[in-house]
């Protein structure tokens, strides 16, 4: 019996483990470059109404660096929001990726490949620190853009297996 229970357990292991299907894998690109540190994190709000922080910034070396297409894609949006210039890119699936303060000469359509400089970044995001806000939607709900840079998934240690000692005994 205990053996029978142990195969079931390690049988159904993987399933309980295994990530969420839609669950994003790192595949896409730091938008800036060296790897930018994080210094505020994504905190979505409870509901779509309410304060949060939708996205993460990013340290930038200076203001004017580059800003990157962290994935190919079409920009769906270039302009002023409120006060800033933002930009959008449209990566297919539903996802869409949009970074300010960044000033873009790009127009609407216009098709970008993964890597290629999507604009610079201005001054203005983080006070006295030059940042890039990075925002992703899918559809209408913002997700953690690190999750298509950085594996977030938990990690899970499993037991190591041993011998029963008892069937080790020739006795």
């Amino acid at each position: 019996m205990k053996v029978f229970l142990t195969l079931a357990a390690v049988l159904l292991l993987p399933a309980a483990s295994a990530p969420h299907a839609s669950a994003p894998r790192p595949s896409w690109d730091w938008p800036l470059s060296p790897k930018p540190a994080v210094l505020r994190t994504f905190d979505p709000p409870d509901k779509p109404w309410m304060s949060g922080h939708r996205g993460v910034d990013l340290g930038a070396a200076y203001d004017g660096v580059p800003v990157t297409s962290p994935a190919s894609g079409t920009v769906s949006f270039v302009g002023v929001v409120v006060d800033r210039p933002v930009i959008t890119i449209d990566h297919g699936d539903g996802l869409r990726s949009s970074f300010e303060p960044v000033e873009s000469t790009l127009a609407t359509g216009a098709v970008v490949a993964k890597g290629q400089i999507i604009g610079t970044l201005q001054a203005g995001h983080c006070d006295a620190l030059d940042c890039v806000h990075w925002g992703v939607r899918r559809g209408d709900d913002y997700i953690n853009p690190l999750e298509f840079v950085t594996d977030l998934r938990p990690s899970i240690l499993l037991p190591v297996a041993r011998e029963d000692p008892a069937a080790l005994d020739d006795g």
